[in-house]
């Protein structure tokens, strides 16, 4: 592999923009430093509106200048991970946050203890325009606060939230797998990072292999896995009960401004939908002409895998006619992002691994990826790019407050992306095996992304409740909770293994309550918007930009989707999507 030195620099970003380098991150640090004690200089000046004014203000300027420093060394530390400068770099940033932190504490404690009217009272002072939603937020969060002496308590106590930790030293580190046998008696060494590729094989006996022993090893450890998970469950629900909020669930949901109705109905409308799931399972079974089917023959392969390469240039220029249904100005955003040199190209030795995209108020957003010439090469670009124009738009359209669009809406610009991409390679595509390949990517996505994640979203759904309504919970209720909705989501015609009753143990998303449902909403709007699109539908493109891209958080995001044509409290809008998917399947059947 190339090291850093060798890869030609157009293909790297380019960081110039933040004004920050190596040999001035001293200077700059030292500057942050003596701003702040303009901030602690306030102490005890907080009293008048001029003065909370002043402050917000104040520590507006803050993020101007620290925003650039944080972002030039995260994305210098991962051009090459080795590299101990860029950790020290971090550490002595971190360091003067943690020194803010301590100094600063009595501005955030000033803010908590305003009053309902007193807020109110500074929401109407135009003044205040650019802090509304820090406000709005203030003021809701006034229901669920606690005595500050418990908030002091639980700011220093780290143990908590540890379970995921646990769960991810067992499953990742101390736990071994035995070796798995194909069919004809070859031993193949069997961990995380290789049991998807077994589980794609054209090999049978392998896929079998790798599903019972994977799912069988956590089996054995089911008894602590199941207490970690538990007490997980319980620390979630004691949480939302003390911070008076009806459900864990509901806690997640308004932290996010999420309205809970969207949960329910993601559920209903997916199980509605399960039958295209089955007939792509059926179609599935045919192409791969097996008498029966298991659900270790769902993750099978049954497209002979694309060697086409593509170049980064070819890649570009491919993205750009797909994303051509968004416009003008839409593409030439895509150019400029690598004219401008905002995307970090190819692999070296010790960068860091993947693809991300992250931006900062007032300046362009970067790209990361590890392009390596494939198609799925060129969808992660893809997918990337369309967190970018998320961000650009956002960024270009709305004040420094409004511009962070949340996670429940993250996803979805990204797989818009994508499946613009996917619908034009479709429309490109020549031969049965070329379309096949295509088809076969979207029902793999779909499956994972909208029927296993809700599938997911239910059985958390469903043991919170069992805990709230003051029921146990124990290994046996939790595998067999799992194991019954397998047997709704994987449907009467295919056969279950039994270890399958303990996969829910092998899932990290677990650990964070309540945030799986929202990869299924992603692909649900994105395959919505992707299809209005792709058909030319006359305003889909000037909603989509206008009133989704560019909304950030200006409004809560339930609300902005449904600006853009894509309402999660209308069935229609999840009939659409289904609708879309079933004359997909039937076209792939046609083939």
């Amino acid at each position: 592999m190339k090291t850093r030195n060798e890869i030609d620099d157009k293909f790297k970003w380019d960081l110039s923009c933040f004004g920050v380098t190596e040999e001035n991150f001293k200077d700059k640090c030292d500057e942050v430093q003596k701003f702040m004690e303009k901030l602690y200089a306030l102490k005890g000046k907080l009293d008048s509106d001029d003065g909370l004014l002043k402050c917000l203000k104040l520590q507006e300027e803050l993020s101007v200048l620290l925003d650039p420093i944080s972002m030039f060394v995260h994305l210098k530390s991962c051009e090459d991970l080795s590299l101990s400068k860029y950790d020290e770099m971090a550490d002595k940033l971190q360091k003067i946050m943690i020194e803010y932190n301590q100094k600063a504490l009595f501005i955030d404690q000033k803010f908590k203890k305003l009053s309902i009217s007193k807020i109110n009272e500074l929401l109407k002072d135009k003044r205040f325009n650019s802090w509304r939603i820090y406000l709005e937020n203030l003021k809701d969060e006034k229901k669920h606060q606690l005595a500050d002496a418990v908030d002091k308590f639980l700011a220093g106590a780290d143990f908590l939230g540890a379970n995921d930790g646990i769960m991810e030293k067992l499953s990742d580190v101390d736990m071994t797998f035995d070796d798995v046998e194909d069919e004809k008696g070859k031993k193949h060494e069997l961990n995380q990072a290789v049991s998807s590729t077994y589980l794609e094989s054209g090999d049978r006996c392998l896929r079998k292999n790798t599903l019972k022993t994977l799912h069988g090893t956590y089996g054995k450890f089911i008894n602590t896995l199941s207490a970690n998970y538990i007490n997980s469950v319980k620390e979630d629900c004691f949480f939302a009960k003390e911070y008076k909020y009806k459900s864990a669930m509901s806690r997640s949901m308004q932290l996010e401004k999420v309205d809970e109705r969207v949960y329910p109905l993601l559920i209903e409308n997916v199980r509605k939908a399960l039958p295209i799931l089955f007939d792509f399972f059926e179609l599935k079974r045919q192409k791969l002409d097996l008498k029966d089917f298991w659900n270790y023959d769902t993750y099978a392969n049954i497209t002979k895998e694309s060697k086409k390469k593509y170049t980064y240039e070819q890649a570009v220029e491919l993205i750009k006619k797909a994303v051509a249904p968004l416009g003008e100005e839409y593409v030439s955003l895509i150019q400029r992002a690598k004219d401008e040199n905002w995307i970090d190209v190819f692999p070296n030795k010790n960068k860091r691994s993947g693809a991300f995209e992250t931006a900062i108020y007032g300046y362009h957003p970067f790209v990361l990826t590890n392009f390596n010439f494939g198609l799925e090469d060129v969808f992660t670009l893809a997918h990337e790019l369309g967190h970018a124009m998320h961000s650009y738009y956002s960024d270009k359209n709305q004040d420094r407050e409004k511009s962070g669009y949340t996670i429940f809406v993250a996803e979805v610009a990204s797989t818009t992306n994508e499946m613009l991409l996917l619908n034009y390679l479709l429309s490109q595509a020549k031969t049965t095996q070329e379309k096949g390949e295509l088809y076969n990517k979207l029902f793999d996505s779909v499956k994972s992304t909208i029927f296993r994640q809700t599938m997911f979203a239910e059985f958390e759904e469903r043991v919170h409740a069992i805990h709230e309504k003051g029921d146990s919970l124990s290994k046996d209720r939790l595998c067999e909770v799992y194991y019954n909705l397998n047997k709704d989501y994987f449907g009467k015609k295919v056969k279950l293994l039994d270890e399958v009753k303990y996969e829910w143990a092998r899932i990290p998303h677990f650990f964070s309550a309540f945030y799986v449902y929202k990869y299924a909403i992603g692909l649900i709007c994105a395959l919505n918007f992707a299809s209005r699109l792709s058909a030319g539908e006359k305003g889909e493109r000037e909603k989509y930009i206008g009133k989704f891209l560019s909304a950030g958080c200006s409004k809560k995001p339930v609300e902005i989707l449904k600006d853009a044509g894509c309402d999660l409290l209308d069935d229609k809008t999840y009939s659409q999507t289904f609708e879309f998917l079933r004359e997909k399947l039937e076209e792939w059947k046609g083939i």
